[in-house]
Parts: structure tokens; sequence; C-alpha cells
């Protein structure tokens, strides 16, 4: 196929469900060879737009060619017939199954009996990751055992395995520490033909390695352009509808003396070894690592959700004891984990429900829920994470990353969070929402409460914390005061590089960090 052909064309397509509009009359081409960028705020169709693509929702209008023939995926095996592969940033691996037997649906070989042998499907898989530079991954571990971020890089592996004629990547980066492996990937497909829609919202990476970029705003398309004569400006206002500059909160100080709200001594468990480290009231103390390295351990240590082997968790100058998320939370210690849709809502409930769970027993009389006091007390959490009262009674499932990603913050608040462990708390949300969890972030502190801060966007890490912890090899590696911040100096100490002595912090008075 020669470049200039269309590998894809989208026609008037659109999609309603019930009275709300998901997507009308957008039309757009992938061309051959190229690398287009699908950009909008959280809820302006991007999401129903790959699903259609994918096979998995049928559209209710439009018409979609690929390579010049009609294409109508019933679904996502029929589209993957059709040359058309997707990542899903809500990964589609089956969790109770292995790396390989992931890696070889929906049609595992056989023999000419039928049967499956469990080696011979593991042998291909582990030659399959090894391709693909995957090759830390058993094939035979399963899938739900396995980080976020190795998920992610398994939905891309087995996304891009069938070198398809279109590659989806929904959100490929959201959970991904090393954007380099995938870039190189990309490549690669680029180079044996593939054609590739990019769905982030991370525009450094748009500007890398898109040639163009779609953007849609409430269902529709509203700009197709190339990407070079686009500004920054441009592209925000064209997403949001009004002009938008993607800018952290100014950097002052909130750090209050005395007690520390969080220490931690010695603290080893499964996948972390022997932390110390404290956190002041009104400090944002950020966490960097490469995906792997124990950071994910660290905050489940925390949160009750690991048992500790050694060490002590003191929270305002008393010892504790965490055998659960909520004797964690009785203490003012509360989780935002980073799988949103799995450990974070209840797909289930309301938005209203979801937020309102820790206080539910303080709404009743008469073993029934007072629903005018539920509603009050969540009332007053909402306008602190920017979430409008009209989404509080729809099914949290409905709602966009971004408005999910804020009904979990306020579930904490509700909680009576002093100390917030937030864990990549903007990963796959758009860029109005992250400004809004960058504010709450920020008056969190400065109202006296403590926030430990792991983000895979290094750039947060420059911009909002008062130090960073970075961590190597399930350890605190070094510690970088925010004089000192950079991401060349974060990635130097989480690729295991000494720091150099001109670039070492000054002691951080009544907070520091012994590297073990």
């Amino acid at each position: 196929m020669r470049a200039s052909e269309p590998a894809l064309e989208v026609r008037a397509v659109g999609k309603r469900y019930g009275a709300t509009v998901a997507l009308e009359d957008v039309s757009f081409t992938l061309r051959a060879g190229e690398v287009c960028g699908l950009l909008g705020e959280n809820g302006a169709g991007k999401s129903t737009l790959v699903k259609v693509l994918s096979g998995v929702v049928v559209p209710d209008s439009g018409e979609m060619w690929i390579g010049g023939t009609a294409y109508r995926p019933r679904n996502i095996t029929d589209a993957r017939t059709h040359g058309v592969a997707t990542a899903f940033q809500e990964l589609s691996l089956v969790p109770t199954l292995s790396v390989a037997v992931n890696l070889s649906l929906p049609h595992p070989a056989g023999s000419r009996f039928g049967l499956v042998r469990l080696r011979r499907l593991e042998e291909e898989a582990a030659r399959i990751l090894h391709t693909y530079g995957v090759a830390d991954v058993h094939p035979g571990a399963l899938v739900g055992e396995l980080s976020l971020g190795v998920r992610q890089r398994i939905e891309i592996v087995r996304a891009m395995m069938r070198a398809p004629r279109v590659l989806l990547l929904d959100e490929p980066t959201s959970a991904l520490s090393d954007r380099e492996w995938l870039f190189a990937l990309i490549s690669r497909a680029l180079d044996g033909g593939t054609s590739v829609l990019y769905i982030s919202h991370k525009l450094d990476e748009i500007r890398r390695i898109c040639h163009r970029c779609v953007v849609l705003r409430n269902g529709r398309k509203v700009l197709d352009s190339a990407v070079a004569v686009l500004s920054d400006a441009e592209i925000f206002s064209s997403m949001a509808g009004r002009s938008l500059v993607e800018a952290f909160p100014v950097a002052s100080s909130t750090v209050q003396p005395g007690p520390p709200a969080l220490s931690v001594k010695n603290l080893s468990a499964e996948g972390i070894a022997d932390v110390d480290f404290t956190l002041a009231r009104g400090e944002i103390l950020g966490v960097a690592g490469l995906e792997g390295q124990g950071q994910s351990s660290l905050f489940r240590a925390l949160a009750g959700l690991l048992p500790l082997r050694d060490g002590s968790i003191e929270v305002a100058g008393r010892r504790q004891i965490f055998r659960s998320p909520r004797a964690a939370r009785r203490a003012g210690v509360v989780l935002v984990p980073e799988d949103r849709k799995e450990e974070g809502i209840f797909k289930d409930l309301t938005a209203l429900a979801n937020i309102s769970l820790p206080i539910i027993g303080e709404c009743h009389r008469l073993r029934f829920i007072n629903r005018r006091a539920e509603r009050a007390r969540v009332e007053e959490v909402i306008p602190i994470v920017e979430l409008a009262e009209r989404y509080l009674p729809q099914n949290i499932e409905a709602l966009s990353g971004g408005n999910q990603q804020k009904a979990v913050l306020a579930r904490a608040l509700i909680a009576g969070a002093r100390c917030l462990l937030l864990f990549d708390p903007t990963r796959g949300v758009d860029v109005g929402a992250k400004q809004s969890i960058y504010r709450l972030i920020r008056r969190f502190a400065e109202e006296g409460g403590a926030v430990l801060f792991y983000s895979t966007e290094l750039d947060e890490l420059v911009h909002l914390c008062d130090r960073c912890l970075v961590i190597y090899r399930n350890r605190i590696a070094g510690e970088l005061s925010r004089a000192a911040l950079s991401q060349e100096r974060i990635l130097a100490i989480a690729s295991g590089h000494s720091l150099p002595q001109s670039a070492q912090p000054e002691p951080f008075a009544e907070n520091s960090v012994t590297a073990r």
C-alpha cells in the first residue's frame, strides 16, 4: 500500500446511548504508514470511537473502510480478521489465565485432535515476548498477579504480534515507565506497513511520534491537522472549547513544623526492603522509580494491603499496625490506587454511592439509609474535587475516567484522610481533570494534610513536590530536595546511577531519608 493511500476511512460515524450523543458525524482518514493522534478531554468520544473501530460497539450510522473495502466488524475477533488490532487502556486480558494463554486467545494452537499443549503455548509465548523486548516475564505467570505496567506491556504485545494493518493504541503509556520501549515498537510496526491511531492525553508524545492529530469534543470532530503547524494553545483550546494551558499550581512550601504526619522506619515487606522516611504535615513527598522497583509494594504496605515483615509505621507520633485498609483509614491514611477500574470503583453503584461508602454507617435511621443526609455529606466534598453534582446519580462506570478519579478522591476525603497515598492519580485523565487533581493536592497540603505521591510523569514530581524519594531495586536509593529536583536527576538515580556530589541535596529539616 502506497503512503498516500488510506489505510482506514471513517465516514459520518454516529453513536447514541439513549439521549446521550457519544459520536456525531465523525469522519477522518488514517493514511498508510502514518501515526495519527486522537485527542480530546475525557467524555469527548475517544473511547467510543475506539470501541466502534475495534468491533466492540456497533455504530448507529456511518461507514468504515479498510484499504478500500467496506469494514463492519461484529466483534474484536472479526476486527482482527480484517487487520485491525487494539491495545485497550482498560486492559482486555483475562486475569485468571497465564500470559501464554492470553497471547494465544481466542484460538490457541492445538493438535489435530483438538488438544492444546500448554508447554508448546509457553514456548511460543516466550519467543514472542523475547521478540518484543519483554523477556523478563514468565509465560506461565498468571496475568492477574502481574503489575499494571507489565499487564500494559502484554496488552500492547498481543495487539502488535499479528502485524495488523491498523493498530489502535488507547493511552498505551498510561502505566508504562519506559516509553522508549513502546516508541521503538511503533517505529518497527511502521516499517512493516502498519498504520497507527494513537490515543493519548500527553501532548509531548503526540508531538514526538504523530504526523497528524484529530481532536474530538462532545462527540464531534473539531480539528484535523498536521501536528507541526499547531501550537499547544491551539490544541488545548480545540480539546476544551476554551483557552486552557497545562500548568501546575505555583510552588510554595506549606510544610508545617512539629511531629511528622507519617514516619516509616526500617519497613520491609514483599517487594520492598528496609525503607526509612518521614512525611511532614503540609508536605507533598514524591516517589519516583522505574517500573517494578517496589513502589507499588511500598504504597500497599502503608495502606494495610500488604503485611509487614519488619519495621514500624507511626502516624502523628503513634505507632500503628495496619492489618487492613480499614485500619489504615481509621488512622487517617487513605490510598488512591493505581488501577482505578479494578481497585478504585464499584462499577455497579452510582457515583454518589461510591463516594459515600466510608460514611454510609453514619447516614442511617432505624436501619434505613437517610438519603438526604448521605447526599449532604457528599456535597461537602465534591466541590473540592471539582466534580459536578449532575454526575452523582449516574452509574460510575458511565462516567469518564477523569470524573471516576474525582469520585475516588472525594471518597478519600470524605473518609477523613489526613495522609493521602496517591499512586499515579492522573493516569489516563485529560488535561482539565489533571489540573483539578493538582489543585486538590495543593489545597490538601495547604490545609495541613500530608501527601505521598507517586507518578509515572516525572514533570508532575518536579513541579508539585517538596521532596522526592527515588526507589531502585526495592530500596530507597536517594532523595532530592525541591531545589535539586529535575527529570534528569530522578532518572539517573532510578536507573541505578549514583547522584553526583554536586547535586546532592541539602539536609531537609526534621524530614530525612536514609538510603540503604
